[in-house]
């Protein structure tokens, strides 16, 4: 994975739609207060309610299409080479013999050619499928294919859960292309950690934002991302204490626990993890969305100072009732910011 030595990026999260050694000794603790009080009731689920902001990048698995476009030809010619063939939400997974696994090692195979028939090996779906085409020559030996793709995606969100084995969950929804709207097939990602400088409140029509500063080093790595599903992304914690020092373990609601009324959310839109009071509206527990099931509205006077309500950045925030973690804050209301949506978190834990 290409490493972005002190480079510094300004992210204010618009959508998701598309950011942890003295570790051990902590860990084993928090690992064995969690087996401690499982093993006292077997029939309970228990994690450690997150609430921290973290920075997120992600890689694809393979080279995602965007579109096409019409190419110049050396001869003042316009062709459009790839239309009706690569369609938008295709992976392009190899060229010839060639396997391609970023922008960068699709540039190189393109500028190796020496003559302008190509096959693409393409992931179309769950199918993988060849395409033959013609390069452009737009100037003696370079040829383009006339294909807008991409290969990482970067952005903020907010931590819900870690378990007892280091595993965490986070966002509450899955991450998709700002392009296509396709959720993203990833080969592999990395949890940093996030400096929240402001926060854009929401208003009516505009549902505001946090703004952090992520430098993409290892120093600033806190884990690995393994998954990114519609209930949101999985992953290992390298760095527990980083995020969960002094942290104690809760017991997760089954869904029918769940009713409608007083709630807490956790998050940490000034930088600190604090309890916020919501009120849980509505529940759909068979709802189509998963990721929507809830319904919340923040009645808590600072939160609501602070941010307006529900802001992007706050995705993932964990929301407990009577003690145990029920869900996690997916969605706010465009037109209502001080509501939004939420996932039970029996559904997040499944991670279908």
């Amino acid at each position: 994975m290409r490493k972005f030595w002190y480079r510094r990026i300004l992210i204010m999260i618009l959508v998701l739609s598309v950011s942890v050694g003295g570790s051990y000794c902590l860990l084993q603790l928090q690992q064995s207060n969690l087996e401690r009080e499982v093993a006292a009731e077997p029939s309970e689920t228990m994690v450690i309610p997150g609430g921290m902001p973290v920075g997120i990048y992600l890689e694809t698995d393979g080279v995602m299409v965007l579109g096409t476009e019409a190419v110049e030809d050396k001869d003042g010619e316009k062709h459009e080479p790839a239309a009706h063939l690569v369609k938008e939400g295709d992976y392009i997974v190899g060229v010839g013999d060639d396997e391609i696994r970023n922008k960068s090692e699709l540039i190189a195979a393109v500028k190796s050619l020496e003559q302008p028939e190509i096959v693409l090996k393409v992931r179309r779906k769950n199918q993988k499928i060849n395409i033959r085409m013609r390069a452009v020559e737009c100037s003696v030996d370079d040829y383009k294919l006339g294909i807008w793709v991409r290969d990482n995606a970067q952005g903020l969100g907010t931590i819900t859960y870690l378990t007892a084995d280091s595993t965490f969950g986070a966002l509450g929804h899955g991450i998709h292309d700002t392009d296509t709207g396709e959720l993203l097939k990833i080969s592999r990602g990395v949890l940093y950690s996030i400096s929240i400088q402001d926060v854009q409140k929401g208003t009516e029509g505009y549902p505001g934002g946090m703004e952090g500063i992520i430098v993409y080093n290892s120093y600033n790595m806190l884990g690995s991302i393994t998954e990114n599903t519609e209930q949101g992304i999985y992953g290992e914690l390298d760095r527990v204490d980083t995020l969960f020092r002094n942290a104690e373990p809760v017991k997760v609601a089954g869904k029918d626990e769940i009713e409608e009324g007083n709630a807490l959310i956790r998050c940490a839109v000034d930088g600190c993890v604090k309890e916020y009071h919501v009120q849980i509206t509505e529940i759909d527990r068979k709802a189509s969305e998963i990721n929507k099931r809830l319904e919340i509205a923040v009645t808590d006077p600072e939160l609501l100072d602070k941010t307006g309500g529900i802001v992007q950045g706050m995705s993932g925030s964990p929301i407990l009732q009577n003690g145990k973690l029920v869900g996690a804050v997916t969605h706010v209301f465009v037109n209502s910011p001080t509501k939004g949506y939420g996932i039970i978190l029996e559904d997040m834990l499944k991670k279908q």
